[in-house]
This record gives structure tokens, C-alpha cells and sequence, in this order.
């Protein structure tokens, strides 16, 4: 484990579902206090009291807030200080997506994907970090994706933020080397989740590849890497296999692949 234990208090976001749900409640079951963090306060406190039903001693918090909204992340901030002992777990996974060429694309959407996926994670992340360090424990889990390795035509500018994301990631866990504090990024493949059908991706290749992978066993690889310190986790052979061909893949051959993938888009 890193020589940290388990953690005291985490803070999520995306807590509401999918994978930010699955997470939560594997930290409930561990005896963390648990912070959670989402838009929608109706399915945020349904979320939690399924949280509380991990075990009887299970004790969450919830915040409902816009994260791509100005100062989201110092309210965020100042609401975990006052309401509970220091995070040392953060849990980096809202974010949105939006399927289509670019040049047609809602601009203010597409910002609010940047402001949702790469400034509101950075935020948070140097909200917490410095004082983990402090401290001399503490983990940051950042949820990329595999999209982090490749380009993304007709889902560009998601595809971008999460290449963000997994180099942010591993530069920090570098930096923080030494510190006791590590930083994971969690790059899933496609997993059933309400993701496809809010980025409007339910009609492409992607989202119907045989492998996908249930939001549960992606958040238990994610947290054992986490725990364990690792800096980068793909769950899922298939999608370990995938990455690695990736690597050796031309990137103009790689963007060919996911246009046809998402073809249905355009």
C-alpha cells in the first residue's frame, strides 16, 4: 500500500454514478470518510445513501455544486476544511464529452469540457496537494481515459482533455516522487456508464466494442492502483493489449481508427 495505509478522508467528485459512485463506495467499505461532489443534488444524495449502505459505520458528506463553475474549486475546498479532517485522497473524476466534428461544434460546450476535465481537476489538485505534501502522505487518482493516447476525430476536443489529464498526472507523480504522496491516472477503455448516452457517443463503434467494461471492477482496478501507488492504471487485458499497440501505432494511422470508430458522428 505504499506504505500509507488506508486513507482517512477522501473527497470524490463525480460521485453521483458510474465509476465516482463505485469509488466512493469502495472507500466506504474501507472505513474512509467520504466527501462527494457532484452537479445533480437529487441523484448526489441518492447516490449517497447507497454509499452509507456499504457499511454501518460508513460516514459521507455531500456537496452539490457546479465544478466548471468560477471558483468551484475554492468552494470545494473550503467546504472539505471545514467539514472534515484533512483529504488525503483526492479523487479527480467528473467530466463531460461531446461527440462531433469540431468545426460544427457548440463552442461554449466544448469550453465547458476544458473547464470541467483539465481547470477544474488542475484546481482541485492544487488545492490539495500542497498540503498532503505538508504532510508527507496522501493520493491523488485522476480518471483519464485511454483516449488519453490518441487522437480523438469527432470527439477532439474530450479527447484532448484527457490527454491533459494523463500528462499532468504523470508529471506530478514524478515531481511528488520522494514526497509520500503519489498521483495515479486511471485510464479506462469504454465503460457502461451514462457517458455515452450524455455525449451522445450510443450510436458509434466505441461504444458498442465487446470488451466494455462494467463502471465496478474499472473503480476497484483504479483504487488498488491508487493504494498501491502506481502511476498509471489501464484495466482490462484487452484494453492493456490496445494501449500497447497504440504506442507502436503511427498517430495519423491511430486518428484513422477512431474516425471510422466514430463515424456514425458526423
Amino acid at each position: 500500500m505504499n506504505g500509507q495505509g488506508r486513507p482517512r478522508t477522501a473527497l470524490v467528485t463525480g460521485a453521483s454514478g458510474g465509476i465516482g459512485l463505485e469509488i466512493a463506495r469502495l472507500l466506504a467499505r474501507d472505513g474512509t470518510r467520504v466527501l462527494m461532489v457532484a452537479q445533480d443534488e437529487e441523484r448526489l444524495r441518492r447516490a449517497a445513501g447507497w454509499v452509507r449502505g456499504e457499511s454501518s459505520t460508513a460516514d459521507t458528506l455531500v456537496l452539490a455544486t457546479d465544478l466548471a463553475a468560477s471558483e468551484a474549486a475554492a468552494k470545494v475546498a473550503a467546504w472539505a476544511r471545514a467539514e472534515a479532517e484533512p483529504v488525503d485522497f483526492l479523487v479527480n473524476n467528473a467530466g463531460i464529452g461531446t461527440a462531433g466534428a469540431f468545426a460544427r461544434g457548440d463552442a461554449g460546450l466544448d469550453q465547458r469540457i476544458v473547464t470541467l476535465n483539465v481547470v477544474a481537476l488542475m484546481d482541485l489538485t492544487r488545492a490539495f496537494l500542497p498540503e498532503m505534501i505538508a504532510r508527507g502522505r496522501g493520493r491523488v487518482l485522476n480518471v483519464a481515459s485511454m483516449a488519453a493516447f490518441l487522437p480523438g476525430p469527432l470527439m477532439s476536443v474530450y479527447y484532448a482533455s484527457k490527454a491533459f489529464v494523463l500528462s499532468f498526472s504523470d508529471a506530478l507523480a514524478e515531481e511528488c516522487r520522494g514526497t509520500g504522496v503519489t498521483v495515479t491516472a486511471l485510464c479506462p477503455g469504454p465503460t457502461i456508464t451514462g457517458f455515452q448516452r450524455r455525449a451522445g457517443m450510443e450510436r458509434t463503434g466505441a461504444a458498442r466494442l465487446p470488451f466494455m467494461m462494467q463502471a465496478g471492477p474499472v473503480a476497484l482496478a483504479g483504487y488498488r492502483g491508487a493504494l498501491a501507488g502506481r502511476r498509471t492504471v489501464v484495466p482490462g487485458l484487452a484494453n492493456k493489449v490496445m494501449v500497447q499497440a497504440l504506442r507502436l501505432m503511427p498517430r495519423a494511422g491511430a486518428a484513422a481508427i477512431v474516425r471510422r470508430l466514430n463515424a456514425e458522428l458526423e
